[in-house]
């Protein structure tokens, strides 16, 4: 039984908050393959105006900053909310442009953030730093490989403001390598805790290991080689101990790490995740999703969304009935 995620997470600021309780399935955080496997985010809290260069096995990366400095692996949250939002979409049947609009206080509530006037002006400038950031690489998206110069977003805007001043709907622009990832669906799944993660270390190496590890039993990979992929600059004996740290702490979602003889650092699943149990729905709920769809077959429904519930990565439901009925309403006539 894998122990509950506590200690040094990030508590949970929105536990009722209905955008992952009714929309479940439109809320499931994704994340773009090419970006977990490659480091092209800062580690850093304060402004990092390096120019990072990047280069393994036949793959080169050259990330430049703006003025404001290079995205951080925390600004990513707003790039794995709108992958999020269009592979929802994609699976709905709906189409997809390169352009999301979304609501400001949604994203914020999505990734655990808070909804304050602070919360809001950091959520501008990380939008600065994400179009402002350059990258210029050869890596391979949607089976195509190309070198090209671009920045994380295209662009944004805000589309509507409160009385207060504070952004209310935004509109992102992604690029294009970034939008041929999300229709060639070379995306991943990622815990909800993600966002609960308080270091930017802890969560690259959580994006390392859903990557390489995903849901087989084990991913091992020296000490070096996790320096160079997790992109700190960190010397290597600061790098050692903050892993040693993370190890004594356990609490990276879905995985535990161990220190082996070679100078080896071992990722291995937590159970939970290998047998997440079902979720169970009360007979009070299919009647209400026979209200809702009259004449479909209620149980041939919740075999249809547990089906996509296994999916998408086996979701931890905070309610399975409500997650069910918001999934119905959708398909109801309007």
């Amino acid at each position: 039984m894998a122990r509950p995620l506590t200690g040094g997470l990030l508590p949970e600021r929105h536990p009722t908050g209905d955008f992952f309780l009714c929309d479940v399935f439109d809320a499931i955080p994704k994340d773009d393959i090419a970006s977990m496997e490659h480091p092209l985010f800062s580690l850093g809290t304060r402004p990092d105006r390096r120019i990072l260069d990047y280069t393994h096995n036949g793959t080169q990366i050259q990330v430049v900053p703006s003025v404001k400095g290079l995205a951080t692996i925390h600004d990513k949250d707003i790039l794995i909310f709108c992958i999020s939002q269009l592979m929802a979409a994609l699976n709905a049947g709906r189409e997809i442009g390169r352009v999301v609009t979304l609501r400001a206080h949604d994203l914020l509530v999505a990734t655990n953030r808070e909804t304050s006037g602070d919360g809001y002006k950091r959520l501008r400038d990380a939008f600065e730093r994400l179009a402002g950031t350059r990258i210029t690489t050869n890596m391979t998206t949607g089976g195509l490989e190309t070198t090209r110069g671009f920045g994380l977003i295209e662009g944004w805007e805000i589309v509507r403001k409160s009385r207060g001043g504070r952004m209310v709907s935004v509109s992102v622009t992604l690029s294009e390598w970034l939008f041929r990832a999300v229709l060639s669906k070379s995306v991943l799944t990622l815990s909800r805790d993600y966002f609960r993660l308080r270091r930017p270390l802890e969560r690259r190496l959580y994006e390392l290991a859903r990557k390489h590890c995903g849901r087989q039993p084990e991913w091992r990979v020296s000490v070096d080689t996790l320096l160079k992929k997790s992109g700190s600059a960190s010397p290597r004996r600061v790098f050692r101990k903050m892993l040693r740290d993370m190890i004594e702490a356990d609490h990276l979602p879905d995985y535990r790490m161990a220190e082996l003889e070679g100078d080896l650092i071992r990722f291995t699943l937590r159970e939970a995740v290998i047998d997440a149990p079902p979720p169970v729905l009360r007979a009070a709920t299919l009647e209400r999703a026979r209200a809702l769809l009259p004449g479909h077959d209620v149980h041939a429904l919740e075999a249809e969304w547990r089906g996509i519930w296994a999916a998408t990565g086996q979701p931890r439901l905070r309610s399975p009935d409500a997650a069910f009925l918001g999934w119905v309403k959708k398909r109801a006539p309007q």
